[in-house]
């Protein structure tokens, strides 16, 4: 028997200056405070994160990296809806 997997998010961060900034953790809370604190990515150590406005939860990490993908091809304007029952 195999040990269960654990899944991952992805979630979509507004930053300041209105942008926003999208990746795929284990822990998003976790994750969110490495940003804040500048040992996240590039982007937001120029950035800096205010808060986490969405996040899904996907099987493996995988379907997370595809998402993430699909997220990162939408125009600004639709990168919020990406994360609503009907996305």
């Amino acid at each position: 028997m195999t040990a269960p997997s654990i899944p991952y998010w992805l979630y979509l961060l507004e930053c300041e200056g209105g942008s926003y900034y999208a990746g795929i953790a284990r822990d998003v809370e976790q994750r969110f405070l490495l940003h804040l604190f500048g040992r996240g990515a590039r982007y937001t150590r120029a950035n800096p994160p205010l808060r986490v406005l969405a996040a899904l939860q996907y099987a493996s990490k995988g379907e997370a990296l595809q998402a993430e993908y699909r997220l990162k091809q939408l125009p600004r304007g639709h990168k919020l809806a990406f994360f609503s029952p009907r996305g």
